[in-house]
């Protein structure tokens, strides 16, 4: 049995990996960061302690696990097998997570490196947002061995609520992609339903009070529809990483010969979205989108 965890390193604080190392450090581990933008590791030390380093390859060295959570693939090999990498500093024994959502063949190719240098990997991706990562309330699905998953789980733990062993590396973020495909029509259906009720003059926020009650009743409509209705975008998933995430689900889909029409009209409802200026809007945005259509 491998030894139990008492040093992690947290590669990435932006707001999603920001509160998960903070858990972390609450919990008492001793945490060591690293962030391209140095001030923020910076301030991430001055407000939980711990130690921030120039390099992934010093914050990952001493560590018996390290977490990442970047932004695309690109990212994540720079930070994990790119020069001053994390794998530099990981000695055999230790374990990588990885919470980028990012594609299943960069799991399967991380999962192989990892293998032959004696050390654990699991993809990891998470859902739930800024929100779910500052609660400590995070779905997080999971690709890799049953081992790996065992040792990883009570550190997971400090900052998710639903942490599934989805099946063997890659499973996580097909999984995530899975999730991101049910979000994209899910909140162009509520962008409708909120735009159909207010060009009928009906008061949005009673039809919202009714129908969630019932069968329309969803987390999107029930943590979005008051910043919809004020028009507000400013709470949530940027249209930016939204379309990187579809962008990987379309991909996918492609090469399993599986058929998303709807995802790849959301995906381009998004570009419009972008088109407005909307890139860092969140996803709810759609309503937006729907309300500037109206005007032409």
């Amino acid at each position: 049995m491998s030894k139990s965890i008492s040093t992690v390193a947290f590669i990435g604080l932006g707001v999603m990996g920001y509160p998960m190392a903070g858990h972390l450090a609450k919990a008492g581990l001793s945490v060591r960061v690293y962030n391209r933008t140095s001030a923020r590791a910076e301030a991430w030390t001055a407000e939980h302690g711990g130690s921030h380093h120039a390099t992934p390859r010093e914050a990952a060295q001493g560590a018996d696990l390290v977490l990442v959570c970047v932004g695309n693939d690109d990212d994540v090999r720079q930070v994990t097998t790119g020069d001053g990498g994390v794998l530099e500093g990981m000695a055999a024994d230790s374990l990588l997570v990885d919470h980028t959502t990012a594609s299943a063949d960069l799991a399967e190719e991380l999962d192989t490196v990892c293998r032959d240098k004696g050390i654990g990997f699991l993809d990891a991706p998470v859902s739930g947002g800024q929100q779910g990562a500052e609660n400590g309330t995070l779905t997080i699905m999971c690709g890799g061995s049953e081992a790996d998953f065992d040792k990883a789980r009570p550190m997971l733990d400090h900052y998710g609520k639903a942490v599934t062993l989805m099946g063997p590396a890659g499973s996580g973020q097909l999984t995530k992609m899975v999730n991101q495909i049910c979000i994209a029509g899910l909140v162009q259906g509520l962008a409708e339903g909120m735009h159909f009720a207010e060009q009928a003059g009906l008061d949005q926020q009673r039809v919202i009070d009714v129908i969630s009650k019932g069968a329309a009743g969803s987390w999107q409509m029930e943590n979005r529809h008051k910043t919809m209705i004020a028009d507000e975008y400013e709470h949530g998933f940027a249209v930016n990483w939204m379309r990187k995430d579809l962008g990987i689900c379309l991909d996918q889909a492609r090469r399993l010969q599986a058929r998303l029409p709807v995802t790849a009209l959301v995906d381009q409802f998004y570009a419009d979205v972008q088109v407005l200026g909307g890139g860092r809007w969140d996803t709810t945005s759609l309503l937006r989108r729907l309300r500037a259509v109206e005007k032409r």
